[in-house]
């Protein structure tokens, strides 16, 4: 059992309950890009989930707010001549 790799997780059944309820609850799209990208370290994925949170964030923020654009504001303040 020691060399399995569900050996861990029996471990957190057992003992710590937090960890195995986040290990069954965890998105399986995020560990298939995680093992796209071995490479990468566990800082370099929560960046990327970060940045990737932040950006739809601000994608619905845009949508909420009728996504004026900057230049409409702008030309709408010009003095007209």
């Amino acid at each position: 059992m020691k060399g399995s790799k569900l050996s861990g997780s029996v471990f957190n059944i057992l003992f710590n309950l937090n960890k195995f309820m986040a290990f069954e609850t965890r998105d399986p799209f995020l560990i298939r890009q995680e093992r796209e990208n071995p490479h990468l370290t566990e800082w370099d994925h929560f960046a990327r989930r970060e940045y990737i949170r932040l950006s739809m964030e601000e994608d619905a923020e845009d949508a909420s707010n009728g996504s004026v654009d900057i230049w409409d504001e702008a030309s709408s303040l010009e003095a007209p001549f």
